[in-house]
């Protein structure tokens, strides 16, 4: 059987070793200024990920897996080796299971930050499809106040975009947003592991993050101070500071 193409919307900046950005659930602007953070230096590779922002989605995408299995497709493509591959919330889950899945060993490092995905006793992913507006801004930031937009104020193609959003991030992800079988196949990624967490994720907690970090074969956890479950948005010179920090430390010990 012929595989089905899928067309990936991706902005590319193409210089220097190459890292691939996987956004969450909310969509592309989550990584949008770690994706900028990263172009002047890095071939960065920030995909729109099928069924968000208006583009299509065919029926072989659904699951996390298929995602997986679609990006180390394109790094096979492209040829690339060596790849950083950092994700944020369900991205970093997307990041996880290439890394589990990659036969070629085309990644080099993971970062991932406040990762959903694994099933952690006690320490269960909220509800995220039960929560109205203001409660998902509650849960996801330190700092409400200052990021919660009232969807009473977006014009009706934003609103459209943000339900379209939500209603392929239940298809390909699950309400649980969990594999209750990943935390176990973490032990077999080998390649050094960053998870980056906010203090005040409401989401996915630290004391989560904490498990999920303690699992991988090499993996490290960091805390960022005053920020949520998008710790790039609300803390982005700390959390990228920790990511240029890993890239090189790790890129030494290769060398």
């Amino acid at each position: 059987m012929t595989r089905q193409k899928v067309a990936i919307s991706t902005t590319e900046h193409s210089s220097g070793a190459p890292v691939l950005v996987l956004h969450g659930g909310g969509g592309p602007f989550t990584v949008a200024s770690l994706a900028a953070h990263l172009a002047p230096t890095r071939l960065t590779l920030a995909p729109t990920h099928p069924g968000w922002n208006g583009t299509a989605r065919p029926p072989s995408i659904s699951s996390v897996v298929a995602l997986a299995e679609l990006y180390l497709r394109e790094l096979e493509q492209r040829d690339l080796s060596n790849v950083t591959v950092i994700g944020s919330s369900m991205g970093a889950w997307i990041a996880a299971a290439m890394a589990i899945k990659d036969a070629q060993r085309r990644i080099g490092r993971l970062v991932l930050i406040d990762s959903v995905g694994v099933e952690v006793p006690g320490q269960p992913v909220v509800d995220f499809f039960s929560l109205t507006p203001r409660q998902i801004a509650e849960h996801s930031y330190h700092d409400p106040d200052r990021f919660f937009i009232d969807p009473q104020s977006l014009p009706p193609e934003r609103l459209a975009s943000i339900r379209g959003n939500m209603a392929t991030l239940r298809a390909v992800a699950g309400t649980s947003m969990a594999d209750p079988e990943l935390l176990g196949q973490l032990a077999n990624i080998m390649v050094p592991a960053l998870l980056i967490w906010g203090e005040s994720d409401r989401i996915a907690t630290p004391a989560y993050g904490r498990v999920m970090s303690e699992a991988f074969g090499d993996g490290r956890f960091a805390l960022v101070k005053k920020a949520g479950h998008l710790p790039q948005i609300e803390q982005p010179e700390a959390t990228f500071a920790l990511i240029d920090a890993f890239i090189a430390s790790t890129s030494l010990q290769l060398h």
